[in-house]
């Protein structure tokens, strides 16, 4: 059974929206769009390019897979061609409402059942990795559909915009994978497998004996 990867761009306040362009995504009125282009450093395209290792497929939101459609086709002979032949080559699967017509190759819609259709994708891969698309993360962190969580935070409070936790998410344990790293800019990555159970509670005021 392979693992489903979230690799999630926020801000120190939990906020995810639009974080790549400036019009990536303007509902709210949201006016920060393109967000982490300014503290970005090349310690975070290697890190970012390291964490892809033995990726072998991708799931994604509607308005993730569209933005990449229209951008990952053109670029495998650009600065960014590995990732570009990457993203080209592995199988999409898409999450949306809708019956939207998928053109990027090697794409495919998944059905209305999400929880049967990660299970389906998950027995066809190892590591399947979701890349922004914050609503469908969302619902992924809401039923537990994750093994790996990977966030990269970046040192600016909005204060507004989408967050990447709501009051959807369930109580649950995580457990730190490795080390976290921290790039000249301020950036931190950390990266939590889910574990079992869900978190335990104490009392500081009575310490063990």
């Amino acid at each position: 059974m392979g693992l489903i990867h979230i690799d999630l761009f926020t801000t120190l306040d939990g906020v995810a929206q639009a974080p790549g362009q400036p019009d990536e995504d303007p509902d709210g009125g949201f006016a920060f769009g393109g967000w982490l282009a300014p503290l970005s450093d090349e310690m975070v395209f290697e890190q970012v390019w390291a964490g892809m290792d033995g990726l072998d497929a991708l799931l994604l939101g509607r308005r993730t897979y569209d933005i990449f459609a229209a951008y990952w086709p053109d670029q495998e002979q650009g600065i960014d061609g590995g990732i570009a032949r990457l993203f080209n080559d592995v199988p999409k699967y898409v999450a949306s409402r809708s019956t939207p017509t998928l053109e990027w190759q090697n794409s495919t819609l998944l059905g209305a059942n999400l929880a049967s259709a990660v299970k389906n994708v998950r027995e066809r891969h190892d590591n399947v990795h979701v890349i922004g698309s914050l609503d469908l993360v969302q619902t992924l962190v809401a039923n537990r559909l994750f093994d790996r969580l990977t966030l990269w935070m970046y040192p600016i409070l909005l204060g507004t915009g989408k967050h990447v936790f709501t009051d959807r998410v369930v109580p649950s344990n995580l457990t730190l994978v490795e080390p976290a790293i921290t790039t000249p800019k301020g950036v931190i990555r950390v990266r939590y497998a889910r574990a079992e159970g869900i978190p335990s509670t104490g009392d500081m005021s009575r310490p063990e004996q």
